[in-house]
């Protein structure tokens, strides 16, 4: 008996004035690293039309079909990072919240699934020490022993990269589990919940050579093995 593969849907991102549908190399070799199969989860429309913590559900029912027609698909979803959201990224996080569909966000796709439960975000004071780079390590984070995520990483503090210019500032139903030297949270996530995690900082480029950003991967897709 061939036991298949967990398959990871990755939610594909618009860049301002490109007309493409974006998936990051990294994350989809993360997932198929670890034993995953990735695919990329399509917006269903045209528009292009970018939001932030006041979005406005104007998705049609004929689009938001054809979107969890892709969700039901797979048995887990990655929301990647990026400089723009638009509404089809927190109505899949709201999507897997209410189904119990394991979810990673990543980075923007951390703020997406703060949003799809009425989470805020704000600017941050000093991007000048936390936007800077994927693939080096920016500062350390302090990890609540207590979280899921502690659990996953098997540690009180770990170095993260950076690369970004908002923060969680409210999060209801989720908790904030692990924090920067600045109080900016870096991972929140819901413990009543199989996996719905989001991170502020970007695993899938450490992921090659930095343990603890692996097992979010490994751990990830092995929540998502079917039954």
């Amino acid at each position: 008996m061939i036991t298949r593969k967990p398959i990871i849907g990755i939610v594909s991102k618009h860049e301002t004035y490109i007309d493409k549908a974006l998936i990051s190399d990294d994350v989809k070799q993360a997932i198929f690293d670890n034993g995953g199969t990735a695919i990329g989860i399509l917006s269903t429309n045209f528009k292009h039309e970018f939001v932030g913590d006041n979005f406005k559900d104007n998705l049609s029912a004929a689009e938001k079909e054809n979107l969890f027609t892709q969700v039901k698909i797979c048995d887990g979803i990655i929301l990647q990072g990026g400089i723009e959201t638009e509404i089809y990224e927190i109505i899949i996080a709201k999507y897997c919240y209410d189904n119990d569909i394991p979810i990673l966000g990543i980075c923007a796709g951390q703020n997406n699934i703060a949003r799809a439960l009425g989470g805020t975000t704000l600017k941050i004071c000093n991007p000048e020490k936390h936007d800077k780079s994927f693939y080096k390590y920016a500062h350390n984070i302090t990890i609540d022993k207590s979280s899921k995520f502690y659990s996953i990483v098997n540690t009180t503090e770990m170095m993260v990269n950076s690369i970004h210019k908002r923060t969680i500032k409210d999060c209801p139903m989720l908790d904030k589990v692990a924090f920067c030297e600045d109080g900016y949270p870096d991972v929140i996530e819901a413990k009543d919940k199989k996996f719905y995690i989001g991170v502020r900082f970007h695993p899938e480029s450490l992921y090659l050579k930095d343990e603890n950003m692996n097992n979010i991967f490994k751990e990830f897709i092995r929540t998502c093995k079917p039954c």
